[in-house]
């Protein structure tokens, strides 16, 4: 953006009520980024990606006016929630203003019935947890960056998560009920969408409509129990995890972890016995059931009390991708990939890990895919050059595993790999000259 752009964009911006304005470098750099650097591959493409200028709106009317500068001078838009994406999804590939969400985190509605709720898409999941909590309701899925993340980044950005092993993915139908949208036309409109209208904005990475508020289904508050299982045989451990995932216990979270990462964690994570580790939550009623499993299967189990959300220390921060950040925390030579597993799960990480040993360490999540119980895996990957990453990563393709790539920019590319015609269709019709976001969406760019 040249000066006398800069200097007129700030005059229009300045005029606008409810609006705080940031264009130090500090405050330009900070909200420039997300947790891309757990990709080294990202690092090398993004870490010089800065907007030319950030606001804060206080009010959808505030984002309205943003939106209409913008579009009038062709400046590029990026949305931003809390910025505790992995994959650059808030990055300004090419400058232009950054709008902090932060600011629009209202519940607006929790129906009393049915317990469907609507919030403004800057409010933290915490915080919407805590209030469905007073209803007796509960989100159906989260991220385990559910503290810090918020509502609308989540949709717009994530897939998946805690809860995945009960209710599936994020765009799977009845999670998203509706959107309100504001649109980068020349006169923005502000929208009120249907969960079909709303499907295309769906894990889209805010570029194709400016999600103001969501309106999102939920289900009955249950206070779940946190379980440890150690296995001294990983195989021992895998045939539990499939075991559990097809029985009818209550389950809301099942990670397992190869024993190299359970040295790793926390100490209030269970104590430390050498062994490969499946963290649970679990309904109370199931407990016993599954002690009893555990028992016949060889496995050491341990009740590590009911979840307390407010401690900060449940086993919900060891999950998903919070165990990509403790091993980086511990060395931050890991990176990781994300996939759906080729059954007999066993025989291809058996493959994988005679060819490529300490180097990759499996993380897996159980997953609900089109109503089947699946195994999903974050591996931790240690880094040792794109080549090699590239040819792991094909390997994987070639033994059967779908890649959800953690290492690239575009949201095709990072989720199906083809083009989502729907996005794109959206995009035409919400930003048509295509100024949110650009560069993430592969479909417009071809």
């Amino acid at each position: 953006m040249t000066r006398s752009q800069m200097k007129n964009l700030v005059s229009e911006l300045l005029l606008i009520d409810e609006l705080e304005i940031l264009d130090s470098k500090l405050d330009r750099e900070k909200f420039s980024r997300d947790f891309f650097d757990y990709s080294p591959v990202l690092q090398s493409q993004l870490e010089n990606c800065i907007a030319d200028i950030i606001v804060r709106p206080f009010t959808v009317e505030a984002v309205i006016s943003v939106a209409r500068i913008c579009r009038k001078n062709g400046i590029f838009l990026t949305l931003r929630g809390a910025g505790t994406g992995n994959y650059g999804q808030c990055v300004p590939l090419h400058g232009g203003v950054v709008m902090l969400m932060g600011e629009l985190n209202r519940v607006r509605n929790i129906d009393p019935l049915t317990g469907v709720v609507t919030v403004e898409s800057g409010c933290l999941i915490r915080d919407l947890s805590r209030q469905l909590s007073g209803k007796q309701r509960q989100l159906r899925l989260l991220p385990s960056t559910w503290r810090s993340a918020s509502i609308g980044g989540f949709i717009a950005g994530g897939s998946g998560g805690i809860g995945s092993v009960r209710w599936g993915f994020l765009r799977d139908p009845g999670h998203l009920l509706g959107l309100e949208v504001i649109t980068l036309e020349e006169s923005p409109r502000r929208l009120q969408l249907n969960g079909n209208d709303a499907e295309p904005l769906n894990h889209a990475y805010g570029t194709n409509g400016i999600i103001t508020a969501l309106t999102l289904a939920t289900t009955t508050l249950i206070p779940w129990q946190q379980v440890a299982i150690d296995f001294d045989e990983w195989s021992n451990a895998v045939s539990f995890l499939q075991l559990i995932s097809g029985s009818a216990l209550d389950i809301f979270l099942s990670t397992l972890l190869e024993k190299e990462i359970v040295d790793n964690l926390p100490n209030w994570s269970g104590k430390v016995t050498g062994s490969h580790r499946l963290l649970l939550l679990v309904s109370s009623d199931g407990l016993e059931t599954l002690e009893r499993l555990a028992d016949s299967s060889n496995g050491v189990f341990m009740n590590l009390g009911p979840e307390n959300e407010r401690s900060g220390i449940g086993i919900r921060e060891l999950t998903w991708n919070h165990t990509t950040l403790h091993m980086r925390s511990v060395d931050s030579d890991w990176t990781y990939l994300q996939m759906l597993l080729p059954q007999p799960e066993i025989d291809f990480m058996n493959l994988l890990k005679r060819k490529w040993g300490d180097n990759l360490l499996w993380h897996l999540e159980g997953v609900r895919q089109n109503g089947t119980q699946r195994l999903a895996a974050l591996p931790l990957v240690r880094w040792q050059g794109k080549e090699l990453l590239e040819k792991l990563i094909n390997e994987c393709r070639q033994n059967g595993a779908f890649i959800f790539d953690p290492h690239v920019i575009t949201v095709e590319d990072g989720g199906l790999g083809v083009v989502d015609v729907d996005q794109v269709r959206a995009k035409k019709c919400y930003d048509p000259i295509g100024i949110l976001n650009p560069g993430k969406l592969k479909g417009w760019l071809v």
